[in-house]
């Protein structure tokens, strides 16, 4: 028998890790798997910055468009799934690339995180009763990096949970895995952000927010009350702040800048749960191609 390896491409948003595993996997006869806990809701399209038809057309991409932003999906239910398609992929003789931004995702993935069963339900119970806030203070508390969608009660129970199973831990890799990181320098990436940003405003994220909230919240009315029974999906991202400016609470300058600034603060946070993981190793953006692919050519077919 001969398996591929997996292929995974980490990094903070607007990096540039879609295009790089596009080019790679067109290379390489593989497929892509998203690793990204925004483009799997249908509808969002714009404001996830989902790769567009035109890309999935060049590569097969996997992962996007799974549930509605209404319907719940679990990090346990991300790692069945790409599992699946994982295996589904190499079963075909291609190559897997598993190419994202959220760290809980990949983790799960490259680490085989154990769950249902193994979690401690008083625990959860508890976490349960907890609003977002008392979740945020007890990460803080307990030397617990906050998740990418830190503001979503259920990934915040999901990071303790993990942080509290000792079976779930960075310290052994899956067999058969090549793991890069891209680095960009900051002050790059921020322009990075700033024209991903300007071009979700071109393209139409305005119109987006209006039908998703029309769709999936269409009493939401910008109360705490209201925002607490919102989808976690429209709570997190640009969608709030573009709801605002449609409802003339803040000017489209004024939601682009903040548009750019969450994005900003999502990268610190990628990045700083990135860098605990010791299997990534971490190239600038201008090596990283050569070393995936002096990689995969060494590793892509193994005699098991």
């Amino acid at each position: 028998m001969v398996t591929q390896p997996l292929v995974v491409i980490v990094g903070p948003t607007a990096s540039g890790k879609t295009s790089l595993a596009i080019k790679l996997a067109e290379k390489f006869n593989g497929e892509i798997i998203s690793a990204d806990s925004r483009t799997i809701y249908c509808d969002l399209n714009i404001g996830t910055a989902k790769p567009t038809a035109a890309e999935q057309k060049r590569v097969k991409h996997w992962g996007i468009d799974l549930v509605d932003p209404n319907q719940r999906f679990t990090v346990a239910d991300y790692q069945k799934y790409a599992l699946a398609k994982i295996a589904d992929i190499r079963g075909r003789g291609k190559i897997p690339f598993l190419v994202g931004g959220s760290g809980l995702y990949v983790d799960a993935v490259l680490f085989n995180y154990e769950f249902g069963s193994n979690a401690d339900k008083k625990l959860r119970d508890e976490l349960n009763e907890m609003t977002v806030e008392e979740l945020q203070n007890y990460c803080n508390k307990h030397n617990i990096l906050l998740p990418e969608n830190y503001k979503n009660k259920r990934y915040l129970v999901r990071t303790i949970e993990c942080k509290s199973d000792v079976k779930n831990t960075r310290n052994k890799i899956r067999d058969d895995t090549i793991v890069a990181g891209i680095l960009v320098d900051g002050d790059e990436l921020r322009g990075r952000i700033a024209k991903r940003v300007c071009a979700m405003f071109d393209g139409g994220i305005e119109e987006e927010t209006r039908q998703s909230f029309a769709k999936y919240a269409p009493n939401f009315d910008g109360s705490p009350e209201s925002f607490a029974k919102l989808p976690e999906a429209l709570k997190s991202n640009i969608y709030p702040i573009v709801w605002r400016m449609l409802n003339g609470e803040i000017s489209r300058d004024e939601a682009i800048a903040l548009s750019e600034i969450d994005d900003w603060h999502l990268t610190k946070r990628q990045m700083t749960w990135f860098r605990r993981n010791p299997a990534i190793e971490w190239l600038p953006s201008g090596e990283i191609e050569k070393y995936l692919e002096q990689k995969i050519c060494s590793e892509s077919v193994k005699v098991i």
